[in-house]
């Protein structure tokens, strides 16, 4: 796993540049966060494609979840880390002093802002086969790991992702006697009702509309 070779080291050089290394040398033109908001974008458009092509038998509301789990803060820092970008990032001294290099945030600011700059040297092609190597391996961990997470966390990542809401859970009704009761919960995204589950208790009846809330969310 390396780093990309850039035809304008400028490029590289301004990807790397934290705006603390800049607020204390006036002869540094720019920062890296202009290019890490193009990184962000270049990022969502290669993974989508990536996994779209990747993943055929895979529904929208799947391919959302996996492309949110890849472009995380801390499995995109966790790639700045492989890469050994920390290194070589530009820091003012209080951040350097502060532990800026090892930040999750600041990594994920540096390889995303890497990315961008990337993209203007060397086009979107050269990007897609800097990235997908990293995605590859990373996206098989990721499904192991999703078949062992539980529904309410699964719709909450993808809800976040997609939606920008977290879900909201409220039980509508219980019957039987109290040694043996059902419960029935319902899931609220925003102002919609995306599940109901019936459960022996309110944990397992939510874990039932999140999983029925999964179900639809996939349909759309």
């Amino acid at each position: 796993m390396s780093l990309p070779t850039f035809k304008d080291p400028s490029l590289f050089h301004r990807a790397v540049t934290h705006r603390s290394f800049v607020n204390e040398h006036p002869e540094e033109l720019e920062d890296n966060e202009r290019l890490e908001f193009l990184g962000d974008a270049v990022l969502d458009f290669v993974t989508g494609a990536f996994l779209y092509h990747r993943y055929p038998e895979m529904s929208e509301g799947q391919l959302t979840r996996l492309r949110a789990a890849l472009v995380r803060t801390e499995q995109l820092a966790a790639f700045a880390i492989a890469l050994n970008i920390g290194p070589l990032i530009c820091l003012g001294r209080g951040e350097e002093e502060a532990g800026g290099r090892e930040r999750l945030t600041l990594l994920c600011a540096t390889l995303e802002a890497m990315i961008g700059a990337y993209f203007l040297d060397s086009g979107i092609e050269a990007v897609r086969q800097f990235v997908e190597p990293l995605f590859s391996q990373a996206a098989e961990q990721v499904l192991r790991a999703e078949a062992d997470v539980d529904p309410k966390s699964l719709l909450q990542e993808w809800a976040q992702a997609k939606l920008g809401v977290t879900p909201h859970y409220r039980t509508i009704s219980s019957s039987g006697p109290d040694h043996n009761k059902e419960f029935t919960v319902e899931v609220r995204l925003g102002e919609a009702v995306y599940g109901t589950g019936i459960g022996r208790n309110k944990q397992a009846a939510a874990q039932a509309a999140a999983e029925a809330a999964l179900k639809k969310a996939e349909q759309e």
